[in-house]
């Protein structure tokens, strides 16, 4: 069905020992639409993320993709896990590879392309992000600004059904930080699912369709850009709001 939500959540929960990092997390994300997640730290929104992509189970509830519940583990959970896409803060990408290499392994491996057709692709998509010069070079000869448009190029080459991106800027530059946003943004403009948790205030009014904020494990407020940022509902947004916008 096209108009099936990519992403659910049904009464998801999660602890970390003492900590209750998810409570109760309803949320649906459609095809083609663009979640910034906003909240101070410690509220949940990494955590949302990679509950979403299998790196942490749940405790309790549901969480669909396309419609199908998320696997346990196996191959059907690598198969699914395939079809979400991540970006991570710190890149992750494979040191002694390069950068082509990096965004060509899991097309390859996972979804069975032939090298030829997976390099030419992979070409492609650093073209895409700007980095198609880079793509025999190693992670630690190019920028983290470079770096993390090559985590954004190896997470779209999987076709994913969803991109989620975790703090994609946090670990960068100030100068580097616009060069990945503005791939970001690009890629929203494009119609890909983004689920996006952030600190950047201008990309969330600028590529998001809702925001979502979080504290203390729930989600607070749900609206679009322009109602959360000038009239937030609750007060504990009006405090987040009033201490990160004037600074």
């Amino acid at each position: 069905m096209p108009d099936q939500p990519v992403v659910v959540l049904q009464g998801v929960e999660k602890r970390f020992g003492d900590v209750h990092a998810l409570r109760d997390i309803n949320l649906e994300v459609d095809r083609g639409e663009v979640v910034v997640v906003l909240g101070p730290s410690g509220s949940g929104k990494s955590t949302l993320c990679r509950c979403i992509n299998r790196l942490e189970t749940i405790d309790r509830g549901t969480i669909l993709l396309d419609g199908v519940p998320l696997p346990e583990e196996g191959k059907a959970l690598a198969r699914a896990r395939a079809d979400v896409g991540m970006v991570f803060q710190s890149f992750n990408l494979f040191a002694h590879k390069t950068v082509l290499q990096n965004v060509t392994l899991g097309p390859i491996h996972v979804r069975g392309l032939s090298k030829s057709a997976a390099q030419e692709r992979g070409r492609a998509l650093l073209e895409r992000v700007g980095i198609a010069d880079k793509a025999d070079r190693y992670p630690s000869e190019i920028s983290g600004g470079q770096q993390q448009r090559a985590a954004i190029a190896r997470a779209l080459a999987m076709d994913p059904k969803v991109l989620l991106f975790d703090e994609p800027t946090s670990a960068l530059d100030p100068e580097m930080i616009k060069e990945v946003l503005d791939v970001m943004l690009e890629l929203a403009h494009d119609g890909t699912t983004m689920i996006v948790v952030s600190h950047e205030m201008g990309f969330a009014r600028a590529a998001a369709r809702r925001v979502v904020f979080m504290d203390q494990g729930s989600i607070v407020e749900v609206g679009s850009p322009d109602s959360f940022f000038s009239a937030p509902s609750t007060e504990r947004a009006r405090d987040f709001l009033s201490k990160i916008l004037n600074r």
